[in-house]
């Protein structure tokens, strides 16, 4: 673990505008491959997901997916020492389970019982660990090197996956994919704007990558809430 996040400094010279990006040409490679496979695969489908699914079916595969990625949430806020988040995850995890038939309807809402976000990049960002150069992933998109290795680390922290058996295991995977193809959809205009009619696309997403997370982390003021690539497959 130590290894995987040693992250690297920048020095003081490195970063433009609050930005260090050492890997900007395999970067801009990688944005140039995610942008070729949203224009032919991901866009088309998530428009047609999004126009086919009701809206409140579409929101039941949401919150489906969200509510089974709710025990990671919780592992990760005990290793983060938020104990309220952690109790008010577990909560709202056996309401929406059983009030909520599965997780499909977001019932612990009802009852003003709202999710505490946690996943193992913030868990580095709260032990210390420096956010590291700006990376953009193939598929997955926008990064830093701490958010690659909370990613990487967060496909093994929910307990579901260790309890269930397979296929079963694989099933909030699938619904998280599904949720966040048909946000795809549901926010095309916007999304089309940044990857396709910016000037530059690539500081178009980067910036609002890192402003939306350090604002998340505490480090700063929000942007609008758009991650152009992310296909966030953290449930499971």
């Amino acid at each position: 673990m130590l290894v995987a996040t040693g992250c690297s400094r920048p020095g003081p010279n490195d970063t433009v505008d609050g930005v260090y990006d050492p890997h900007e040409t395999v970067n801009r490679q990688n944005h140039e491959l995610n942008r070729a496979l949203d224009r032919k695969f991901v866009r088309p489908v998530g428009v047609g997901y999004s126009n086919f699914l009701p809206d409140d079916l579409e929101d039941s595969v949401g919150n489906f997916a969200s509510n089974l990625g709710l025990p990671g949430t919780v592992v990760n806020n005990v290793l983060q020492g938020n104990i309220e988040g952690a109790f008010r995850n577990s909560v709202r995890f056996v309401v929406n389970t059983t009030l909520g038939f599965g997780g499909l309807f977001d019932a612990a809402s009802d009852f003003g019982i709202e999710e505490i976000d946690g996943d193992f990049g913030q868990t580095l960002y709260v032990w210390g660990v420096p956010e590291g150069a700006y990376v953009e992933l193939p598929v997955l998109g926008p990064s830093t090197e701490r958010a690659a290795v909370g990613k990487a680390v967060d496909l093994f922290t929910n307990p579901l996956s260790y309890v269930l058996p397979s296929p079963e295991k694989y099933i909030g995977t699938a619904a998280g994919v599904a949720s966040k193809v048909g946000d795809r959809g549901r926010y095309a205009d916007t999304i089309d704007s940044i990857l396709y009619n910016s000037a530059d696309s690539y500081s178009q997403a980067q910036g609002l990558y890192l402003q939306n997370r350090r604002f998340k982390l505490g480090d700063g003021d929000a942007a609008e809430d758009i991650d152009p690539f992310e296909l966030d497959t953290e449930g499971f």
